[in-house]
């Protein structure tokens, strides 16, 4: 059994199996977030009512079955936010995994122990979940190569949802390489579009903090470098805000009626923020919801505008590095906040969105760069990632 020094992993019996051998993933190992299906285990969702109310599952999760169909060996079970409504990392049931790209700062959430897995060199990838950020915002704050496919691209038998009009399966790695030979198996990958045309969002740079701006510069040269023409332009013109709030009254609305049945029966223990996330998607009006579904519309067709096939979109994934560790329920509400106006797009709209490592702040802590597609072009930003990555070298 692997060590896990950074508190990655589920305590108690790990989820093992191997791969099938001679497959294209052989030689590699993965974890999988405490919200895919194992067969034999339990699939706990980061609370312990909801564990011991859930029976062992009976069949492999489709994303769980598809890594080890391809010969990549499952090491285990990861930490999670508890019913994943979190985004910073926290648990107040499991605790926080540590992160190693930026000790003493949190890894993100909610696949925070998938992130902190891969980061630590645990495991060479791992399975995560991304509702409004819970793999681009752990990718960013760990310093990993992270994916939000296309919304509706992956099947999501066997994983655990939360708002299912948002809910996308995502995973990690921490080189390019492993990056693309993992999201081949997961995408099947297919015939592409080269990006020839770069979309600057200067709304999302500038609400991001100057130092992110300065640590990510040369990184977006280097994209620049590599296609045909550069434009700037606003991503939100209604306000990023303003999308922000259209995400955060459809998510909690849906993750209510996701888990209403089982509020109601059990009453369950639950930390405060996520009790509270639930209460005000209980509260949502009509009216607000009615609204909200036109920004969506909206934030849909804006970004099917921008970012047509053969360009790419690039912006900062989150506005800050990794916050530290245990910081007072107000202040990480208001960090919540701030990183909902940089992700609130993926829920919206439901493009294609990688986060693209090698950027750090002075003080060494990780800050990613996002690149957008359009929808089913999820490979071609595999393979930019790809290029990117051997020009830096």
């Amino acid at each position: 059994m692997i060590d896990d020094p950074v508190d990655a992993f589920l305590p108690g019996p790990r989820a093992t199996e191997a791969g099938v051998p001679g497959g294209r993933l052989s030689g590699l190992n993965f974890a999988a977030k405490d919200l895919f299906d194992v067969a034999g285990h339990v699939t706990g969702g980061g609370n312990p009512a909801w564990a011991a109310d859930s029976a062992p599952a009976e069949t492999h999760a489709w994303a769980v079955a598809r890594l080890l169909g391809a010969g990549a060996d499952l090491a285990g079970k990861t930490i999670t936010d508890e019913v994943s409504l979190g985004i910073l990392g926290e648990n107040a049931f499991f605790g926080t995994p540590h992160n190693s790209a930026a000790p003493g700062h949190v890894p993100g959430g909610s696949s925070s122990g998938s992130a902190a897995a891969v980061a630590a060199g645990l495991v060479d990838t791992a399975l995560g979940t991304d509702t409004g950020g819970s793999v681009r915002v752990p990718a960013s704050f760990c310093g990993l190569y992270g994916i939000r496919p296309s919304h509706g691209r992956l099947p999501l038998d066997g994983m655990m949802a939360q708002a299912p009009s948002s809910d996308t399966t995502g995973w990690f790695a921490r080189d390019a390489a492993t990056f693309a030979r993992v999201s081949a198996v997961m995408l099947a990958d297919e015939g592409g579009t080269p990006p020839r045309r770069l979309v600057v969002a200067r709304d999302a740079f500038g609400f991001a903090e100057a130092a992110v701006r300065a640590a990510l510069a040369p990184l977006l040269d280097r994209l620049a470098g590599v296609v045909e023409s550069v434009a700037h332009e606003v991503m939100a013109p209604p306000g990023l805000s303003v999308w922000g709030r259209a995400q955060r009254t459809l998510q909690p609305a849906e993750a209510w009626q996701t888990f209403r049945d089982w509020l109601d029966r059990d009453n369950p223990p639950l930390a405060f923020n996520v009790a509270r996330g639930l209460i005000m998607g209980s509260l949502v009006s009509d009216s607000d919801r009615q609204w909200a579904g036109l920004m969506r519309r909206e934030a849909r067709a804006r970004l099917n505008d921008l970012v047509p096939p053969g360009t790419v979109l690039a912006m900062p994934t989150t506005p800050f590095a990794a916050p530290p560790t245990g910081l007072p329920l107000t202040e990480q509400n208001a960090l919540r906040e701030q990183i909902l106006c940089l992700c609130a797009h993926g829920g919206l709209a439901g493009l294609p969105q990688i986060n693209v490592p090698g950027a750090r702040l002075d003080d060494g802590r990780p800050v990613g760069l996002s690149l957008l597609a359009s929808p089913g072009h999820d490979m071609d930003l595999v393979r930019l990632a790809e290029k990117l990555e051997t020009l830096d070298g």
